[in-house]
């Protein structure tokens, strides 16, 4: 039979671990699935470890675990967790049953009919507060310029045929943006609709600044949009110089030179500011060549459950 193995980062969750232990086990024992669930601890500071850990002695046949030795962020927790799964298909999903479980039977099945990807799609957001909607807004506004996909309804929320994990883990590149890789992929793909749950326990660890760095950091590292963003400012430049040289020239031939410094000032601001945007957006770039050049890896473990076999309390594969 086959094997679902369910992939599920975890940033300070103590709370949610034994109600989604719960929830998932008796879901998937009633549609007859074969299963694993697989909690990766992103350097939490609470609890976490020690419910996935206890968890994982209650059903070490099914539920397995792992702790980084501190926070490496949602990404390096998903391939963590995608490397440590040993099924047939397995579902990405957040810890807290934000994603609803009842919808995995539905992906499950449109995997049995041969979808190698099923999209998780956003029917509804659930009840947020005004600023939190109008930060994510803005963020998938940006991700989808910068990529060329709509990703206003997207979310992490995939199941993925064995054969797209391996190809995902098989990149070479350190700074991953799961979401955009598995559209990029280019695999076969059906959606299914959610609407998104409410939280039972804890608060959401995602802010509007956390939102735009995450929105930065991710279309840096899939798009080089941004880059192209400096000619276009250089040119915008040009033309404006150009245009406030000729009326310059044509005052000065006519008698009517141009007084003050008001226009030196405003073109130097102008200018200055272009100048100062492009190597910062330079810079990022550079940043993040020099982070792929050093050949760290993407996460370190730091501990694991009993039933995780292999010696992984260092580093793990890159």
């Amino acid at each position: 039979m086959a094997l679902l193995s369910v992939v599920l980062p975890a940033y300070n969750e103590e709370l949610n671990i034994a109600n989604t232990v719960k929830t998932l086990t008796e879901l998937f024992d009633r549609e007859k699935i074969e299963f694993e669930l697989v909690f990766i601890s992103d350097g939490s500071k609470d609890g976490t470890f020690r419910e996935i850990r206890k968890a994982a002695e209650a059903d070490p046949g099914r539920i397995r675990g792992a702790e980084f030795s501190r926070n490496f962020g949602k990404e390096a927790g998903i391939f963590a967790g995608l490397e440590l799964t040993r099924g047939d298909a397995v579902v990405v999903m957040d810890c807290d049953l934000q994603h609803p479980p009842e919808v995995i039977p539905q992906m499950w099945k449109l995997w049995q009919n041969g979808a190698q990807v099923v999209e998780g799609k956003k029917s509804s957001r659930g009840k947020e507060g005004l600023f939190y909607k109008l930060s994510a807004g803005l963020f998938y506004k940006i991700m989808s310029g910068l990529i060329k996909m709509d990703m206003s309804s997207s979310s992490d929320f995939k199941l993925l045929d064995r054969k797209v994990v391996d190809v995902l883990l098989s990149l070479p590149e350190r700074n991953t943006f799961f979401r955009a890789l598995t559209f990029w992929a280019g695999f076969d793909t059906m959606t299914v609709e959610y609407e998104v749950r409410e939280r039972q326990f804890g608060t959401s660890k995602w802010n509007f600044f956390s939102l735009m760095k995450y929105a930065i950091s991710n279309a840096t590292s899939f798009s080089t949009l941004p880059l192209q963003l400096v000619t276009f400012m250089g040119m915008i430049s040009i033309i404006f110089s150009i245009i406030l040289g000729v009326q310059t020239l044509v005052k000065y031939l006519t008698g009517n030179s141009v007084e003050g410094f008001t226009t030196v000032i405003l073109l130097i601001l102008i200018i200055g500011g272009f100048i100062m945007l492009s190597l910062g957006i330079i810079g990022h770039y550079v940043a993040r060549v020099y982070e792929e050049v050093k050949g760290r890896p993407k996460y370190i473990i730091n501990r694991v459950t009993e039933n995780v076999k292999g010696n992984v309390t260092g580093t793990w594969r890159k």
